[in-house]
């Protein structure tokens, strides 16, 4: 192995998915993962997100992680592990310090963000994660990392993120009853972003819509920074119960016809094709409709994307997408949902799968895999930086980073 391994697991309402990487250790340059084992199961014991049930949801876990530890070939240790579900709340918090007119320090850093993780959370919730938006020395903005400059005050803007305490209990309860342990839990929304949005979508403006199975997480960037993230309570298995009431079959069935013959438009349907479903009796079958099952399909999404698209003008955000909208999650994998949802937003859209990979990069290059390969590429940063961090720049680096940080 060129590296240690990482695990990403993101436990979802309709599928478990795990992705193992490991870093290339290419010298001289940031590393790169590559991927060396992918698994997945359907979840069981999931309810909109949170753990239902712990030995199915446990089990579902331990049959996504087996498959891909097979695959690469190797047993991983602690995993990261997605969060997701309208338990989440996020806050912007300002941190303050005085620093006495010397150079700032790593020790310096580590103390604003003490200050601006410093809210009060009730007895049943926990915090669970921070980004540095940017940092302010005495006053001057849009700063990425003041180690190493002067100044007589450090602020930064950190947006945090809240969860459920017994949520993420039970999701660690789940996962140790599979035979794992974890090693961080990242909101789930947050990995799927890093996983398929550029650095230069997230500087012009992008909103990224990650359609998962009970829920559609919305996350929007702009200049750089989170600008707002959002949880509708709505997702692919509403498009499901819709096909269960349209075409009087099971759950299953659905599933299964929405998967192999689903499409987001009427305008893609044949309407003189049929096929065979399964009804809801043992033995029994029966020809529906292509274009009655896109009928169905497409007034459920246009709903979806209508209600996304009123949250993005409630918080004047819809003239801020200059890269447009990507679709991720399991349900963005329909026939046609990329132009239906450019007539709602009437601007650019694209689906969003996992880039910049190496190894079986393939394997993860859908919707679905989104936010399991977010979590090993969140990983990766958090190693990179903290090496960058252990090797101090020099006089001449630093002068070079003070230049460009304010010019």
């Amino acid at each position: 192995m060129k590296g240690n391994p990482v695990a990403g697991l993101d436990i979802g309402t309709t599928k478990t998915c795990a992705v193992i990487a490991v870093p290339d250790g290419e010298p001289g340059r940031r590393p790169r993962l590559e991927i060396v084992g992918v698994g997945q199961a359907r979840s069981g014991g999931i309810r909109r997100e949170v753990v239902a049930h712990i030995d199915e949801a446990a089990a579902a876990v331990r049959s996504a992680m087996r498959e891909a530890e097979l695959m690469a070939g190797i047993t991983v240790g602690p995993l990261w592990v997605g969060i997701g579900g309208d338990h989440l709340r996020t806050q912007s918090s300002l941190g303050v310090v005085a620093l006495g007119d010397e150079e700032i320090t790593r020790g310096d850093v580590a103390e604003v963000h003490r200050v601006a993780r410093a809210v009060a959370l009730s007895s049943d919730r926990a915090f669970l994660h921070e980004v540095a938006q940017e940092y302010l020395v005495d006053g001057r903005g849009g700063i990425s990392d003041p180690v190493g400059m002067s100044g007589v005050r450090l602020e930064t803007d950190v947006f945090l993120t809240s969860c459920s305490s017994s949520v993420a209990n039970n999701i660690r309860k789940a996962v140790s009853k599979a035979g794992y342990r974890i090693q961080s839990l990242v909101p789930a929304s947050l990995a799927a972003a890093r996983a398929v949005l550029s650095e230069d979508e997230k500087e012009v403006g992008v909103a990224m819509v990650g359609i998962g199975g009970s829920t559609t997480e919305l996350v929007v960037y702009r200049d750089g920074q989170i600008r707002h993230v959002g949880i509708l309570a709505i997702g692919g298995s509403a498009v499901t119960r819709d096909l269960v009431k349209g075409l009087a079959v099971t759950f299953a069935e659905a599933e299964r016809a929405k998967a192999l013959h689903g499409v987001a438009s009427v305008q893609l349907a044949d309407p003189k094709e049929m096929v065979e479903v399964a009804g809801p009796s043992p033995g029994q079958t029966r020809e529906v409709s292509v274009e009655l099952m896109a009928h169905i399909v497409e007034e459920r999404l246009d709903e979806l994307f209508g209600l996304v698209h009123g949250e993005l003008e409630k918080e004047g955000l819809l003239g801020e997408l200059g890269a447009g909208v990507v679709l991720t999650g399991g349900s963005a994998a329909l026939k046609g949902i990329v132009d239906l949802a450019s007539r709602v937003f009437s601007c650019p859209v694209r689906l969003g799968t996992p880039a910049g990979l190496g190894g079986l990069a393939e394997s993860v290059q859908r919707p679905r895999f989104a936010t399991a390969t977010g979590l090993c590429l969140h990983w990766l940063d958090i190693v990179h930086e903290t090496r960058e961090r252990a090797s101090p720049p020099s006089l001449g680096g630093r002068i070079w980073r003070w230049i460009r940080e304010f010019f």
